[in-house]
């Protein structure tokens, strides 16, 4: 009997194909947007979360996790303090450290930061999947004044290998002074990675250390400047830098040699892990992860009572067929079933075009969305939630078929065969 209502609920779904296809692509709608917003919600904390990995421990001057990794990683805002170049070195010699990378912040240029470092940044430094730095032209600084560029920077400023760029002191748009007597020409561009890498011009920790020489306390030292050539033949070890990231050789001594940092004598130090340092940001920023799932929930009830609204209104004009099937014999619980499949296949319809368009979007959007803003989509098997929501989205569209399956369960026989003035 089943069976035999099941295709009596299609065939009289077909009569009224126009207007059920309307109601089909407002739950496809729903279903995109519930599966596509949940999709985007788990590759964007991914994303997110993978800004920097490989790397054990980042190390600063002591304040809060969440600070030293803003500017550590994402470079932005400042270190309350410096840390000595004699501390990095004493952390490259402790027990289980593999390597150390010192970063130096506070200059930019045209409001993208720049960073001083070594050539072991380019080597250590990991993103995403364990993926590493990969120049798409020219090569790692060689010379004093050469500079690496990011994706970003080489697209929103048009640059090109072999230009000169001037960098300026302190960090963000507006700047009072430059250091135009120290140009610096463009000797790489790095792969687009989708992490703050893509923003950032790279110099040596020595080229950091060669454009402050004739400064003192963030202004130039009134009569004393030095050319680039005098500048070639100075001792241009930093006295100080930013934070430091370190890899170890075992990463089960991550906790012993984040103690010894912690408690190192010299001078205040604190370490943390990466990945902590990130979910604990990621529970300060990611609350409008909840609005986009509410929105999209919002867009789903819409649907339902549009599948209702539908329902219902036929109602009026299959009275007479529905009459006709309790003269033939069909109980009022057979009406109801009727209805009740009509609204599921309705819902499993809509369920499936919504979940196929998902996937095309993310196949046909996916390299785009990789190299214009780096974030990364996998058309992959759906998550827990996922299959929860659309267990939800099916449950709703059977209970939507329920209430019209109600009402005209109660419609007397005589009512639907009685003819009408």
């Amino acid at each position: 009997m089943t069976g035999f209502l099941l295709g009596l609920a299609w065939r009289s779904a077909w009569n009224r194909r126009f207007t059920l296809v309307l109601t089909v692509c407002s739950i496809a709608l729903s279903t995109f947007m519930l599966i596509g917003v949940e999709r985007i919600r788990t590759d964007l904390r991914d994303s997110f979360t993978s800004a920097i990995s490989g790397t054990d421990l980042i190390v600063g001057a002591r304040t809060g996790s969440i600070q030293l990794l803003l500017y550590a990683v994402f470079h932005i805002g400042a270190a309350t303090n410096d840390i000595r170049w004699s501390s990095v070195q004493a952390l490259g010699q402790q027990r289980g450290v593999a390597w150390v990378v010192p970063l130096s912040l506070g200059d930019s240029h045209r409001g993208f930061p720049v960073l001083g470092t070594s050539a072991g940044y380019f080597e250590h430094l990991r993103y995403g999947d364990q993926q590493s730095l990969r120049l798409e032209q020219g090569s790692v600084f060689a010379d004093l004044f050469d500079a690496v560029i990011g994706a970003e920077v080489a697209d929103r400023l048009g640059y090109r290998l072999g230009q000169r760029i001037t960098l300026a002191h302190g960090s963000g748009d507006l700047h009072l002074s430059d250091h135009a007597d120290k140009p610096f020409r463009i000797t790489g561009i790095l792969a687009r990675t989708g992490t703050p890498v893509d923003r950032t011009v790279h110099i040596s920790l020595e080229a950091m250390q060669a454009l402050h020489v004739d400064w003192f306390a963030g202004a130039p030292i009134p009569g004393g400047h030095i050319d680039p050539d005098r500048v070639r033949s100075m001792n241009l070890q930093p006295k100080a830098v930013t934070a430091a990231l370190v890899g170890l050789k075992n990463r089960a001594a991550v906790f012993s040699v984040q103690r010894q940092v912690n408690q190192f004598a010299a001078e205040p130090l604190m370490s943390i892990l990466p990945g902590v340092a990130l979910d604990e940001l990621w529970d300060v920023i990611g609350t409008g992860e909840q609005a986009l799932l509410l929105m999209s929930a919002l867009v789903a009830a819409v649907s339902m009572a549009a599948l209702v609204s539908v329902v219902l209104a036929g109602l009026n004009e299959r009275r007479r067929e529905l009459a006709v099937l309790r003269a033939v014999g069909a109980s009022p619980h057979h009406v109801l079933l009727l209805l009740a499949l009509e609204g599921s296949m309705v819902t499993i319809s809509g369920i499936a075009v919504g979940i196929v368009a998902m996937v095309g979007a993310l196949v046909a959007a996916g390299p785009w969305l990789q190299s214009a803003y780096g974030l990364t989509l996998h058309a992959a098997q759906p998550t827990n939630l996922q299959w929860a929501l659309l267990a939800g989205l099916l449950l709703a569209g059977s209970l939507a078929g329920l209430l019209p399956g109600w009402r005209a369960y109660r419609l007397a026989l005589a009512d639907g065969l009685a003819p009408r003035i």
